[in-house]
């Protein structure tokens, strides 16, 4: 039926989309209104409802087409979330932790013997992860708007993935490296404080939580509508 068509297209666009479901439900929004207002401009020009609906999809464009421009918008909506959450999330949740060590444990105990020295660089490297995954997140943020201009808008997806695809695995190697180390040298300071459990284990679910969000960030980028 004639009155199904806008209907039909802004089904079929919304089918071909992979994305934030905000974003996608903004954006079909957005493009219902406007076939509705071209619909209504050409019902004054002597169309039938039917007629006015064609014309208003026909000269909205093909959904294959808009579906690419939206789906070159929706990624860089996820790489831009994404690199912000790396930017932001893992120095905060280092710092919290940090903070939360001091107050529920305070300053670490000496070892009985000094620790070899692969302890040391292991626990150096497992402090340094998380500010430099963040710098390079927020480098990448800034660099990757400004390519993704001038180029490929998904190009800022695909960086922002698989930024946070390394980034995510070499924090979870890092905090499973000291854990181990630690594990190895002394157990009874991975048994301190049950808060402190706790409060790993909410960082690592965060960690994850992360993974997950650039393995959707690569998804958006590189599906074929």
């Amino acid at each position: 039926m004639g009155a199904d068509v806008i209907d039909r297209y802004v089904t079929d666009l919304g089918s071909r989309l992979n994305g934030s479901p905000r974003q996608v439900r903004d954006l079909l929004t957005e493009t219902r209104d406007s076939l509705a207002d071209a619909t209504e401009a050409h019902l004054g020009s002597g169309l039938t409802e039917q007629e006015a609906q064609r014309r208003a999809v026909d000269e909205f464009g093909p959904v294959r087409v808009i579906a690419n421009e939206y789906q070159a918008e929706l990624a860089v909506g996820y790489g831009t979330r994404t690199l912000v959450w790396l930017a932001i999330v893992l120095p905060l949740m280092h710092m919290a932790w940090e903070y939360g060590r001091m107050l529920f444990i305070g300053p670490w105990p000496a070892f009985a013997t000094p620790p070899p020295s692969w302890y040391l660089f292991v626990a150096k490297a497992n402090d340094l992860t998380n500010g430099i995954a963040s710098a390079v997140a927020l480098a990448a943020l800034v660099a990757g708007r400004l390519v993704a201009r001038r180029y490929d808008p998904k190009l800022l997806a695909r960086v922002a993935a698989s930024i946070g695809m390394v980034a995510v695995g070499a924090v979870l190697a890092g905090n499973l490296s000291i854990v181990l180390a630690t594990a190895h040298l002394d157990p009874q300071r991975l048994l301190q404080s049950a808060p402190m459990t706790i409060a790993s284990a909410v960082s690592w679910i965060v960690v994850v939580r992360l993974g997950l969000l650039a393995r959707r960030c690569l998804s958006c980028a590189t599906i074929v509508v």
